[in-house]
C-alpha cells in the first residue's frame, strides 16, 4: 500500500529570528504531516538554506547532514558576546588603541590562519552535549563550560569587504566561508577577534549552500500557511545531488529492501563516466540505488562489487 502523505525534500530559506525547530513546526502545519526533520541547525539569528525532509525524506537527512556548506557572514571586531554572535549583548570591548592598530593586512593575516584543516573549539553556547546535557543549558545554569577542540576543514575563507569605524568602537568584516559540517562560523569570528587582540563576534550569518542545495532553490515561508505548499523534491532527485547513483531492476530493489545482497552483475552505474562508481572504483562507498526513478535505498558497494542496503526506503514497487 502506497503512502499518500508528503514524501521528499524541501529546501527552505530560514527567516531571521526563527529557530530551526520553529521552521520544522511551521512546515508540519503547512504540509499537514508530523514527520518532518532538518539536516543541520541554523541559529535563530541566521538565515538561509535549511534542508528539510518530509516522510521518508527524514531518512535521507542522515546523509545530507555531513556535506560541506557555504556561509556569508559579517564579523564585528571590537567587542565580544557570551554567544559569539548578536543573540546576546556585548560584554567585552577592545581598547581604542588596539582597535586603531587593526588594518586590512592584519585582518587578512588573521583570516589566512584559519584556512585549511584546523582544530576549532566550538562556542560554549551551542547544542553540543556534555555528559548528556546541552552545552548551552550548562552555560545558562552558570557553569563554566570548556568544550574540546574538534578538527574541521575550512576550504575557503575570503574577505569580501572591511568597513572601518574604529571611532565608533568597531570594524565590520564581510566574509564568505566554505567549510565542513560541524564548523561554527561564530567561533571563527571569536578566534579572529582574539588573534587581533580586539575581540570579535558575528552580527550576520546567511547560509547560501548545503552540499549542492543552493539558495536559488529555496522556498520562502509564507506569512499565511493557508497558501498552497509547493511540490517537494523527490528522494531520487535529492539523492542524485550528493551521492553516486546506481540503477537496479524491480527484483533487485525488492531484495535490497529485504536486506539481501545484490551481486555486481545486477546493478548498473548511472553516473558520469568520470565518476568513481562508473569506473567501478567505489570500494565501501555509499551510493543511491534507484529503480524506475524511485529511490530504493542508500547502499554500500562492497569489495566484491555487491550492493548491501544501509538505509532502505519502504516503497511500493507493484
Amino acid at each position: 500500500m502506497s503512502d499518500s502523505s508528503p514524501q521528499g525534500i524541501l529546501v527552505c530559506d530560514k527567516p531571521q529570528g526563527l529557530s530551526s525547530h520553529g521552521v520544522v513546526s511551521r512546515i508540519r502545519r503547512w504540509y499537514g504531516t508530523k514527520k518532518v526533520g532538518h539536516a543541520g541547525t541554523l541559529d535563530p539569528m541566521a538565515t538561509g538554506v535549511l534542508v528539510l525532509g518530509l516522510g521518508r525524506g527524514t531518512k535521507l537527512l542522515t546523509y545530507i547532514t555531513g556535506v560541506s556548506k557555504t556561509y556569508l557572514a559579517t564579523i564585528r571586531l571590537g567587542s565580544s558576546t557570551p554567544t559569539d554572535d548578536a543573540d546576546s549583548d556585548p560584554d567585552r570591548f577592545a581598547a581604542p588603541a588596539d582597535l586603531s592598530a587593526v588594518d586590512t593586512s592584519t585582518v587578512e593575516a588573521a583570516v589566512a590562519k584559519l584556512r585549511g584543516p584546523i582544530d576549532q573549539v566550538p562556542s560554549a553556547v551551542s547544542a553540543i552535549k556534555v555528559d548528556g546535557k546541552r552545552s548551552y543549558a550548562r552555560v545558562r545554569a552558570g557553569e563554566d563550560v570548556q568544550l574540546r577542540a574538534r578538527r574541521v576543514e575550512i576550504s575557503s575563507f575570503e574577505v569580501i569587504d572591511i568597513r572601518f569605524a574604529a571611532a565608533d568602537g568597531h570594524i565590520d568584516v564581510d566574509v564568505e566561508v566554505d567549510c565542513s559540517s560541524g564548523t561554527y562560523v561564530r567561533a571563527l569570528a571569536r578566534d579572529i577577534g582574539n588573534d587581533l587582540g580586539v575581540y570579535g563576534h558575528l552580527t550576520a550569518l546567511r547560509r547560501s549552500r548545503v552540499g549542492d542545495f543552493e539558495l536559488d532553490q529555496a522556498v520562502t515561508l509564507p506569512a499565511d500557511l493557508d497558501t498552497a505548499a509547493p511540490a517537494l523534491m523527490s528522494l531520487a532527485e535529492a539523492a542524485r545531488t550528493f551521492l553516486p547513483v546506481v540503477t537496479v531492476g524491480t527484483d533487485q530493489a525488492t531484495a535490497l529492501m529485504q536486506g539481501k545482497v545484490v551481486t555486481a552483475a545486477d546493478w548498473t552505474a548511472d553516473a558520469p563516466e568520470s565518476s568513481s562508481v562508473a569506473r567501478g572504483e567505489v570500494v565501501h562507498g555509499e551510493v543511491a540505488v534507484i529503480c524506475d526513478d524511485v529511490l530504493v535505498s542508500v547502499a554500500e558497494v562492497r569489495r566484491d562489487g555487491g550492493l548491501k542496503s544501509l538505509t532502505a526506503f519502504a516503497i511500493d514497487l507493484a
